[in-house]
């Protein structure tokens, strides 16, 4: 592919030295002597190959490898519609919409198929969807703006804005700053308090309790955090005097325009023309579950039409201008656009690495580009993604109610080849499906495995019913009802049903956004002491080596 594009430029080159040898023979002379339809067509002709030039000269570090032109743009939007019919009867999910911007302008707007399976609504440009983890890159455009009003910086350490906040190591809380934490570089381990936040806890008390999680190394290791970055967010509202939802419509939405989009649920709850998420059953898509993200609502609490996603990409690729204004100091926003940290080393020494900024994905196309993306993610329902390419100021949304199965990356990378290079380079839906998947897998050491053979029956039901404590999961109960034991997490007291497997050891079966259909959970209780089991430990709360309950 990258031969066929370098071949178009080097013809290119040609016929524009062939232009100039016949100029120079005085050939050129005769050009009065065609059609006025001909000037136009070799007007247009000049243009275009004057667009191509001046982007094969920009800065040695603004060069790209593959040139591209407004024709090849045009075809790409000709094809998406077709595009994204195919992709939605391959996945078989119920609904997505797609938006484009292109220099400032929607260009596209687009929905396809059902609101929600078993009813009549259907999707279009204004559905308004959970959009997950692409909340990151709209919280940090709010915070972005604060940076530029002088409000704080991308520097500030969080505890000059939020003094109750700590981490493990108390030099890593006092020097922690609102860019380390989004960028994911704080030390916290992946994903740090979602636990907290399946168990039913508010957003206040998992920021607390955060403190008790072990770190990695300091601005030296890159994992994925919906509450570190939550932190950061919290501490700007702090400092503005707003609640966090309250900052991004005063801040963002409003002067955009993006009349329906809110990091509050119920205001998503509260739309007619919304889209409900759906997870994969054998007979296609139900919308069994319903995600509430408020307590993650910078990093994940979004909901927003493709209309409204796209006058923020348009916003993000003008820089922080929108319809002639400007809204965001360009300087401000950069840095949020910029590489920060490694998010993905190269595995091979023909590897390009994986970059992040403050809550964008940065990544380098194969054809040179520099590229802004993210991609969300709810196992009970969501996938959704945005694909920006700066150097051409386009940018395509994609949001779809259904569990992530790679339908939106794969229509945004296709939408990205066509316009790069004139064709689709690979199936990306079936590239994207196996990196998904476990997403939607269930977890537990005991998942497809039947009780074994020959195995020990429990103690009596006294043995193990009690309260035990954990200073990061809180209290937790063991009960005995209608016969059975039952274990109790969580301020709302969720109850699960504990299954004897083979001695001191149970099976419960989680439910949540991080366990999903088909996940077990071993709950393994200490060696007997005077009838009674000192300890219990649940191996589903046990990644980070806290998942130990003393009676």
């Amino acid at each position: 592919m990258q031969q066929s594009s370098g071949s178009g430029h080097n013809l290119g080159s040609l016929h524009l030295s062939r232009r100039g040898v016949l100029q120079g023979l005085g050939v050129a002379t005769a050009a009065t002597a065609l059609s006025a339809t001909s000037s136009r067509i070799a007007s247009a002709d000049q243009e275009r190959e004057a667009e191509v030039l001046e982007e094969a000269t920009q800065s040695p570090p603004q060069t790209v490898g593959v040139l591209t032109s407004p024709d090849l743009v045009d075809a790409a939007l000709n094809r998406l519609d077709e595009l994204c019919r195919d992709i939605l009867q391959r996945s078989g999910i119920p609904g997505l919409a797609v938006s484009v911007v292109s220099d400032g302008e929607t260009v596209f707007t687009g929905g396809y198929g059902l609101r929600r399976v078993g009813a009549s609504g259907t999707v279009d440009g204004d559905t308004v969807f959970q959009i997950a983890s692409c909340s990151k890159s709209l919280g940090a455009t709010v915070i972005a703006r604060q940076v530029a009003e002088g409000l704080v910086a991308w520097d500030t350490p969080i505890q000059q804005l939020l003094p109750w906040f700590e981490l493990a190591d108390p030099w890593v809380s006092e020097h922690v700053t609102l860019g380390d934490l989004y960028a994911h570089r704080s030390g916290l381990s992946d994903h740090a308090g979602d636990d907290l936040e399946d168990l039913g806890y508010d957003r206040r008390t998992i920021l607390e309790r955060l403190r008790l999680l072990p770190l990695h190394a300091f601005r030296a290791h890159y994992a994925y955090t919906n509450f570190g970055l939550t932190a950061a967010a919290e501490a700007v509202a702090e400092a503005a005097g707003q609640d966090w939802a309250d900052l991004c419509a005063a801040q963002l939405y409003r002067p955009l325009g993006m009349n329906r989009t809110s990091s509050r649920y119920a205001d998503y709850r509260a739309r007619d023309n919304r889209a409900d998420g759906h997870v994969p059953v054998e007979a296609g898509y139900q919308p069994l579950y319903q995600r509430q993200p408020d307590a993650q609502s910078p990093a994940g609490g979004v909901s927003s039409s493709v209309h409204d996603m796209a006058r923020w990409m348009a916003l993000i690729l003008q820089g922080g201008d929108y319809e002639g204004q400007s809204l965001i100091a360009t300087d401000a926003l950069l840095p949020a656009v910029s590489a920060q940290v490694i998010s993905s080393p190269s595995f091979a020494m023909d590897a390009r690495i994986s970059t992040y900024g403050y809550g964008f994905g940065v990544g380098t196309e194969p054809s040179g580009r520099v590229s802004l993306s993210h991609s969300g993610a709810f196992a009970l329902g969501v996938g959704s993604n945005y694909l920006m390419l700066p150097s051409l100021g386009l940018g395509i949304t994609v949001l779809t109610n259904a569990a992530p199965s790679g339908a939106g990356e794969a229509i945004s990378a296709s939408f990205m080849d066509l316009v790069q290079y004139g064709t689709v380079t690979r199936d990306w839906f079936s590239a994207y499906q196996p990196l998904m998947a476990p997403i939607v897998a269930p977890v537990g050491e005991l998942v497809g495995k039947s009780r074994p053979a020959g195995a020990q029956p429990p103690g009596p039901s006294s043995t193990y019913t009690g309260r035990y404590t954990n200073s990061y999961f809180g209290e937790a109960q063991v009960v005995e009802r209608a016969g059975g034991l039952y274990v109790v997490l969580g301020p709302h007291s969720q109850e699960s049903l504990l299954e004897p497997w083979d001695g001191n050891s149970f099976i419960y079966r989680p439910r949540g956004e991080n366990a999903p259909e088909g996940s077990v959970s071993r709950v393994a209780f200490d060696a007997v002491d005077n009838g009674m089991a000192g300890a219990m430990t649940i191996e589903f709360l046990n990644e980070n080596g806290l998942g130990r309950f003393t009676r």
